[in-house]
């Protein structure tokens, strides 16, 4: 599904990716981990299409398209979406138009019919009782005033209307009780299919208690040095970061 080939990028000449191979295939779950400042949330941006970055090297695929060519409006109608660490208020903008505008754009795009309106709240309520989001909420501006862990229930939803083939989470456990948590990564879970990918990424194995990889990834200095399973994930949350061998970015065993 997807294919990283030695991506290189930079923002204002400071280089931050520095040769990322990754390839993630329909029905896995991938999780890359690393030390603040390693480059995850780069690459999740690129990923997604936010163009503050310059690739400097290398490509990347999604189902055989070559990503980079498409603007960011595009990857999210081609099947891409990033559940941000801090998601944004749309003041004056409820969540249901919000929600409309985004599901009739994407049926455009896959040559299907908009949804009527009561199709369409329909579907609002299904997807509302998947990640237990309150129907309070509903006719509120998008984010504004929510709490954090609404904030990532909101995120969810979205992810749930949209039905994406590959979810990019962004340290979406930041800032996250327990209980928040735990909706968040059930909801995640449910929307999981033999047709659809995720990319998880996050600084602490207690999420990977509830959105299980099949694969672990450690991001550092640009590079990816470590690829194991989840077991990999516990030893990190033993051991630390402390372990990174800086000199040539690989790890002491």
């Amino acid at each position: 599904m997807l294919k990283i080939k030695n991506l290189r990028a930079e923002i204002e000449g400071k280089e931050i990716l520095k040769g990322i191979n990754l390839e993630i295939n329909a029905g896995e779950v991938h999780a890359i981990m690393g030390p603040n400042g390693s480059g995850k949330s780069t690459l999740a941006s690129i990923i997604a299409g936010r163009d503050i970055y310059t690739i400097t090297e290398g490509c990347i695929e999604f189902e055989g398209k070559n990503l980079l060519d498409l603007s960011v409006e595009d990857r999210s109608r081609a099947g891409i979406f990033l559940a941000f660490q801090y998601p944004v208020e749309i003041p004056g903008v409820s969540i249901t138009n919000f929600m409309r505008a985004a599901v009739d754009e994407h049926r455009k795009f896959q040559g299907l019919e908009t949804l009527t309106a009561s199709q369409f709240l329909k579907l609002m309520k299904e997807k509302k009782e998947l990640v237990e989001m309150e129907a309070k909420l509903e006719g509120r501006a998008v984010n504004e005033g929510f709490s954090g862990g609404e904030k990532k229930k909101n995120e969810v939803f979205q992810m749930a209307m949209l039905d994406p083939k590959l979810k990019i989470l962004d340290e979406t456990d930041s800032g996250l009780d327990i209980d928040a948590l735990r909706i968040v990564a059930d909801g995640v879970n449910k929307l999981k299919t033999t047709k659809n990918a995720s990319l998880v990424i996050t600084h602490y194995q207690r999420l990977l208690d509830y959105i299980v990889p099949d694969v672990v990834h450690v991001l550092y200095n640009g590079k990816i040095v470590k690829t194991g399973t989840k077991e990999l994930a516990m030893e990190l949350e033993e051991r630390g970061y402390d372990w990174i061998k800086k000199d040539n970015y690989t790890l002491i065993d």
